[in-house]
């Protein structure tokens, strides 16, 4: 099982009763919070993490992207990718993902990760997704229209990187009348790609059919397991041999030389389970976005509110693992064996979380859980 860093590279620079007086901190809290030095600062702390990562033999690091949220300031991703491209030395860059459904111009897309799959020596995984609803908000973008969206996005995103150009493109959501990216990915015909989920079996479904490698997102082991037997049948309307390398899986998780170290950093990780889901119900599922039997799905995987779930409940779900390197080697490989995945991929930084606690945390998953996994 190949293990990724990954970091949402927060902002939670603030006193957090100044939060609890918005409605929500992803999209109403105001930007006269965000503290410029300390952003500055922050953001070389990130990439310094990510580079350790690279250096101590994680298979890979992953970065994401959201908007107007001090949850998460990375907000270009393939920016971020590119960075990396030229810092990192052998990880593979995991882009989970590029938003597919606010994206106004695919073919712009295709041609970053292709330059940043260029810059790397073939090292991109392009991951796609649907984004949250936050995000629909923030782009202006009818979330109606966020499936048709997405599928029509990758589809141009794909021709770009397969068919010679120029062409034309005329869709539904999506008119250009030259195509001629004269930037292609290395990797051929072009990178692997991923997508993530939490709730959705239309989701699941999607990425069986087309083979691309599944991922569910902090939610609890049943519904994982129910979500890649969506992604099974998926592959079998298709005649597609699902395999470990098709499945992964995302917890939060914090390494230290101690129990008590690591029961000093594991709760910070409850500021992303809580306040930085705390909005409006239509600001994460606005109506139309989801499906009914996304909606019903849901309600299963979260019957109750991951910010209102206790530290011991989120540790004994395995939505947290934190420990030392024995510790964090018998969770994971129990996670590796309930769910059958190749790749399992860690949130190691949250809130508060300090920069020397995170450092030595992947330093530590470096030297002894990653190479007792091989071993395994």
């Amino acid at each position: 099982m190949k293990l990724y860093f990954f970091s949402e590279m927060p902002h939670h620079e603030f006193p957090d009763e100044e939060g609890d007086k918005y409605p929500s901190l992803r999209l109403d809290f105001p930007n006269s919070f965000f503290n410029r030095e300390i952003a500055a600062r922050n953001y070389h702390n990130y990439f310094d993490e990510y580079v350790l990562a690279d250096e101590v033999g994680f298979d890979g690091i992953m970065i994401n992207e959201h908007h107007s949220t001090p949850s998460c300031s990375n907000v270009s991703i393939n920016m971020s990718a590119a960075i990396l491209a030229r810092t990192t030395k052998r990880a593979k860059i995991l882009l989970m993902g590029n938003i597919l459904p606010i994206q106004d111009n695919p073919v712009m897309v295709a041609e970053q990760i292709a330059m940043a799959d260029l810059i790397s020596g073939g090292r991109i995984v392009s991951g796609f997704v649907r984004g949250i609803g936050v995000e629909t908000w923030w782009a202006n973008v009818n979330p109606v229209h966020n499936r048709e969206r997405f599928e029509e996005c990758h589809d141009l995103i794909i021709k770009c990187w397969t068919t010679p150009g120029p062409f034309r493109w005329e869709g539904k959501h999506y008119h250009f009348r030259h195509v001629n990216p004269w930037c292609l990915p290395l990797q051929r015909p072009y990178p692997p790609i991923w997508v993530p989920g939490t709730t959705s079996p239309e989701t699941a479904l999607w990425a069986g059919r087309h083979g691309y490698t599944y991922v569910p997102f902090l939610v609890p082991l049943p519904i994982a397991r129910e979500l890649f037997d969506y992604y099974r049948q998926g592959a079998s309307e298709v005649g597609r041999v699902v395999t470990p390398d098709n499945l992964g899986f995302m917890i939060c998780a914090v390494c230290a030389d101690t129990p008590d170290k690591a029961n000093q950093a594991g709760p910070h990780f409850q500021w992303r389970m809580g306040p930085t889901l705390r909005a409006p119900v239509e600001y994460f599922a606005p109506a139309g976005m989801r499906s009914r039997a996304g909606q019903a799905m849901a309600l299963r995987a979260r019957p109750a509110s991951l910010s209102k779930m206790p530290y011991e409940e989120l540790v004994a779900n395995d939505l947290i693992v934190a420990g030392t390197p024995e510790y964090l080697l018998a969770r994971f490989s129990h996670i590796q064996r309930e769910l059958g995945i190749g790749h399992l991929l860690l949130q190691g930084h949250e809130s508060r979380m300090d920069h020397p606690t995170t450092m030595r945390s992947i330093e530590l998953i470096g030297k002894q859980v990653i190479p007792a996994l091989a071993a395994l």
